[in-house]
């Protein structure tokens, strides 16, 4: 049995989980009654990796902040201008391609309990209060930014202190690491059972419907990831970008896919970057920020599905309001973190640049919902692999001055 084990841990991480994607695809559609239980797999696989993520983000950047060295920089202003420049050009080709490519919708309902935020200053007050919360409640709740700020603040206290206090919060992030390594690795497993569960659950049936919507979105997204991104890339890397791109996607982007959470997909980000051999000073603080503003997928979803929701309802949309959209859309999606039910729960927002009212806002929220099976995973997928993406555009960039 231990041979093996070992032989399987040989094997690529990447090629594991698509065994584990074959088997649970399998199981799902010929056996779904008698192996209903593998389901359980992937709901401890993500819970595994929510619980071990806010911690690991804590200790990890405490930790890096602490021990960075006066005068060493980091390519955090770098790293934020792209994670606004993707969000911002993720938002135009959605609405672009709504244009290029209208679609109406059959509207639903049952969604009326929801509560949408009343405008893009509630989303920035909401952002603001986490900064600034209990930190044992955002380790509870992952308030990302909120576990971010506490963090930043005991490091820079902490950079003044002893070397045996820096040595055991050193100590502290390795064995954090370790076990992140070991939930990972049981990945292939987890993603199993997430695809069983996906397949038996919800079937594909229900998308036919909104087979055209669907193909919008996610023709936006998969545009955004391999045409757009990998621009912005060889701008600013002068490389040619695929290899990088494709990478993310692989290891970043499949299990994004099937956990459907940024916050989840933080550990798996933070191994990678290490792969890469990425500055740990940068990386440790970009990707759980990134898991927090960095929304390109996001932005695409908000533009497409307003712009659906216009056409729906025969409204002109001029160039100008069309580029108001661009920008509300990325704005919005930055702080889709900070509402619950994330990118979709903002549409109302940018519907009311129409004067959509609320209640059909709402079910064009509906519909988002029912499409989210595949909506949700592939925007995930797309917002936590540029989250690596960018953290090694920027390391990457930085070299190629530096040798020069």
């Amino acid at each position: 049995m231990r041979n093996i084990i070992l032989k399987w841990n040989q094997i690529s991480l990447v090629l594991r989980i698509l065994i584990g994607i074959v088997v649970g695809v399998l199981l799902a559609v010929t056996i779904p009654d008698s192996v209903a239980w593998v389901s359980i797999f992937g709901s401890l696989f993500v819970g595994a990796l929510k619980a071990v993520a806010p911690i690991l983000v804590l200790i990890l950047v405490t930790n890096a902040i602490s021990n960075h060295k006066s005068g060493k920089k980091t390519n955090m202003k770098s790293i934020l201008g792209l994670y606004a420049i993707g969000t911002l050009l993720a938002g135009v080709v959605g609405v672009v391609a709504s244009f290029l490519f209208p679609v109406s919708l059959t509207l639903t309902s049952g969604v009326e309990d929801l509560a949408p935020p009343g405008g893009i200053a509630e989303v920035l007050k909401t952002l603001l209060f986490k900064i600034v919360d209990n930190p044992v409640n955002a380790l509870m709740n992952a308030n990302y930014i909120g576990i971010l700020t506490w963090a930043i603040l005991l490091g820079l206290v902490l950079k003044k202190a002893a070397d045996t206090t820096k040595t055991a919060i050193s100590n502290l992030s390795d064995a954090i690491t370790q076990i992140v390594k070991w939930v990972i690795d049981l990945a292939p497993l987890g993603i199993m059972g997430l695809v069983f569960d996906a397949i038996s659950t919800n079937g594909l049936d229900s998308l036919l419907e909104y087979g055209q919507l669907l193909t919008l979105l996610l023709g936006c997204m998969f545009f955004v990831a391999l045409v757009v991104n990998p621009i912005i890339t060889f701008i600013y890397t002068r490389s040619n970008p695929y290899p990088l791109v494709l990478r993310t996607l692989r290891e970043s982007g499949i299990t994004a896919f099937f956990t459907r959470s940024s916050a989840a997909n933080i550990p798996v980000n933070l191994t990678l970057c290490k792969k890469l051999g990425l500055d740990e000073d940068t990386y440790s603080v970009s990707i759980p920020l990134g898991a927090t503003i960095n929304m390109a997928g996001a932005a695409v979803t908000i533009s497409v599905l307003t712009l659906s929701a216009a056409h729906t309802l025969g409204i002109e949309v001029d160039i100008w309001t069309a580029i108001i959209l661009m920008v509300l859309s990325a704005v919005s999606a930055a702080g889709a973190s900070g509402v619950a039910g994330g990118s979709l729960l903002l549409i109302p927002l940018a519907c009311s640049l129409f004067g959509i009212s609320n209640d059909i806002a709402m079910q064009v929220v509906g519909v988002g919902f029912i499409i989210g099976v595949l909506q949700d995973s592939c925007e995930t997928a797309l917002n936590s692999s540029s989250d690596v993406l960018f953290t090694a555009t920027a390391d990457i960039a930085k070299k190629r001055k530096e040798a020069k």
